[in-house]
């Protein structure tokens, strides 16, 4: 469900990024205007980068190789850690380098009115893919807060829609009143300071982003709940305890996980392979995710 849920939001911002880009630039033509410059830049971006995600997506479902054996489910942590890079390059740096240009050498605004009108349209455009990323989250977030399901959330492409769509809103928010107060007051430099706040805006949730794909990239183990019910699972039946447990994510849907297990005392050799069946099969029933398990029956040496 997340998979096919991150690919619904990934669709809906595309196509509203790549409309908005569109609009954004013919306003920059028409006005000038640096917010509208470093808007039509981050909505370039925007749009490559939703790309950029489903591409990862595809890739990621190669059938695993000799040379892969674990196949290829962290394709998809590697390019949402590419798209934090683009969005801090190609949105806050240029961003950042347009407004102070903007501010250093002001130039007054032509049709402002078309800059505000297309604004307030990229704002419903991109409201629309950002209810549409909350929807899809909220079908796997649970009980927990928006920024505790940004952190914990071992499926990238949502996190990444939200923020950038979060991003996105709050960037034309600030556009549209840097070329309102240009307007009002006739100072263009008020213009140069909205491109400057959308930077800085775009470079934090960029390293927000870049913080939580590299550590999804280098290896995240199961989440705390997870980790629990795997426990109380393995620890039934004939298997008196959980003597060493190990876990990673493959991928968003794929967990690995390793265990060394201290059966009852005396078990016939075919009531341990039975044992580690079943304990096998509990995980698997209520933790779907752990596709790959591997247990390892052993003495319980704190009684020996």
């Amino acid at each position: 469900m997340s998979a096919n849920g991150g690919t619904k939001a990934i669709l809906a911002a595309l196509g509203a990024n790549a409309g908005i880009a569109v609009a954004k630039f013919a306003g920059f033509l028409v006005t000038g205007s640096s917010s509208m410059l470093a808007e039509s830049v981050h909505s370039v971006a925007d749009t490559s980068n939703q790309g950029l995600l489903l591409l990862g997506q595809k890739t990621s479902q190669r059938k695993a190789t000799s040379e892969h054996p674990f196949g290829f489910g962290r394709e998809r942590y590697f390019y949402s850690f590419i798209v934090a890079l683009m969005l801090f390059t190609l949105g806050s740096a240029f961003a950042l380098y347009e407004g102070i240009h903007k501010v250093e050498q002001p130039e007054p605004l032509t049709s402002p009115l078309v800059a505000v009108i297309i604004l307030v349209l990229a704002i419903c455009l991109e409201g629309y893919s950002f209810v549409t990323a909350m929807k899809e989250s909220t079908k796997i977030k649970g009980d927990v807060s928006w920024w505790g399901f940004i952190r914990q959330s071992r499926t990238p492409e949502l996190p990444v829609v939200l923020l950038e769509d979060t991003g996105a809103l709050l960037g034309l928010v600030f556009a549209l009143v840097g070329v309102g107060l240009s307007e009002l007051t006739g100072d263009p430099v008020w213009d140069g300071i909205g491109t400057i706040m959308i930077g800085v805006l775009l470079g934090i949730i960029a390293i927000i982003l870049i913080v939580e794909m590299k550590s999804l990239l280098i290896g995240e183990g199961a989440t705390e709940t997870e980790l629990r019910t795997i426990m109380a699972e393995l620890a039934a039946g004939k298997v008196e305890r959980v003597i060493h447990i190990r876990t990673q994510y493959l991928g968003p849907e794929e967990l690995l996980v390793a265990a060394k297990l201290a059966l009852t005392p005396n078990l016939a050799l075919a009531e341990v392979a039975q044992a580690i069946d079943d304990a096998e099969a509990r995980v698997r029933a209520k933790v779907p995710n752990a596709r790959l398990i591997y247990l390892e029956p052993d003495l319980d040496r704190e009684l020996v």
